[in-house]
């Protein structure tokens, strides 16, 4: 619904006020009455359908089309979200008659998730500039703001130095590199006698060896653990962002490495499932199913998202579950579903260790305060390595590093299991 907008002034000395304020008032009434209806102009708002954190921004535009034979000063109000950093939300724009005009500016997102802004309010002027005329309209619009992949650099080296080892420029091949036949070629006095082939020897009438690699199109399904253990902060970061680097490391160095690579994303029920399959899109695929994981503050459900992953995938895998080291969680859940997966699979348990922690740890005490907060954090740091070697005891692989490392670290785990053929 329309609304009209009138500017007072007060003028004059006090004689003869009302009769001044009378006049300007009733100017302005009139002024607001025969303003253009806002309705009549017309707002197209371009949105980016995706943008990346810390990828450089986008940029929104409005289209403002006047489609009367009159001038038209209009003000346009955007309800884009305070995270994504717009230069402007606000802004005047001068319409002559069948005329349009185009305002950009630029967005630089803070927060993942998706984005609807729905509401835009247009406020057309009186000729006067004394009333104005002002309503709000829908225009819904959709935006995907996805995570930033920090660790891209990383893992484009890492790719590059698995596939340089795999071509043989280093010395993996024919030495325990891998345990797929991959050719025949004339032995050299580098190579181990056991990789002889005597029958292609015979033949060449010369020392021929096989060469092995390290076997492709394996599986690899990732668990990441979206419940309330994961919306706890280290440095300032929820763990959930800095699981999700993890993720989408160890995503695109499997996928590019011959290996099917998939997603599951759970709380207290599966909220999100990536198929396992290889390439560049499916970095992609992964990204796409993530972006607007919000941690749930329930207890997590391992039991049943352990379930539906091996009713969903029955090869064998390396399952890497992506959660919180936190002693009751891991003694209560964890542990009693783990062997549900270890029967069959290769499991990694990767969590992101706190770095204030350990410094609090080898703190030196300077006040009660300070030696009560060395004394929790010593007894933290036992809980978690307890933790663990419970893990470890049962089967299943442990990457616990700190912000920044956990997600080298764990690509590099899936490197080593690729290279001794565990999986």
């Amino acid at each position: 619904m329309a609304s009209l907008v009138v500017l007072v002034v007060p003028v004059g000395p006090p004689i003869g006020l009302l009769v001044a304020d009378g006049v300007i008032l009733g100017l302005a009434l009139i002024d607001a009455l025969l303003a253009l209806d806002p309705a009549t102009i017309r707002i197209q708002r371009r949105l980016p359908s995706a943008v990346t954190i810390g990828a450089g921004g986008a940029e929104v535009a409005w289209v403002v089309h006047n489609p009367t034979a009159r001038r038209a000063n209009v003000a346009v109000a955007d309800s884009l979200a305070p995270s994504l950093r717009a230069g402007a939300r606000r802004f005047r724009v001068h319409l002559p008659p069948r005329a349009s005009v185009t305002t950009r500016t630029r967005i630089d997102p803070s927060r993942r998730g998706r984005f609807e802004p729905t509401e835009i309010v247009v406020r057309v002027d009186g000729r006067l500039g004394l009333g104005a005329r002002q309503r709000r309209r829908q225009q819904p619009g959709v935006m995907s703001v996805l995570p930033a992949f920090r660790s891209r650099a990383e893992a484009e080296l890492r790719i590059e130095r698995a596939r340089r080892m795999d071509v043989g420029l280093r010395s993996a091949k024919g030495r325990g590199g891998g345990t797929e036949f991959d050719a025949l070629r004339e032995y050299t006095v580098d190579d181990e006698s056991r990789r002889m082939d005597w029958a292609a020897t015979a033949r060449a009438n010369k020392p021929v060896v096989r060469t092995y690699r390290a076997e492709r199109n394996q599986q690899v399904i990732v668990l990441l653990d979206n419940g309330r253990l994961m919306a706890g902060q280290v440095d300032g970061v929820p763990r959930i962002e800095l699981a999700m680097d993890a993720v989408m490391m160890l995503t695109a160095v499997a996928s590019r490495l011959g290996d099917r690579c998939g997603l599951v994303a759970f709380d207290r029920e599966v909220r999100a499932v990536v198929p396992p399959a290889q390439g560049t899109a499916q970095l992609g695929r992964v990204i796409q199913a993530m972006y607007d994981l919000e941690p749930r503050l329930v207890e997590s459900d391992y039991l049943g998202a352990f379930a539906t992953t091996l009713a969903r995938f029955r090869r064998r895998a390396m399952l890497v579950l992506v959660t919180e080291l936190s002693e009751e969680a891991v003694s209560e859940t964890l542990i009693p579903a783990l062997p549900l997966l270890l029967a069959h699979h290769l499991v990694v348990v990767a969590s992101v260790a706190d770095p204030d922690v350990v410094r609090w740890s080898r703190a030196t005490p300077a006040e009660p305060s300070g030696a009560y907060r060395t004394a929790a954090a010593v007894s933290a740091l036992q809980h978690r390595d307890h933790t663990a070697s419970r893990l470890r005891g049962l089967g299943a692989t442990v990457v616990d590093a700190p912000p920044g490392a956990l997600s080298s670290q764990l690509a590099e785990t899936y490197l080593q299991v690729k290279a001794t053929g565990r999986l």
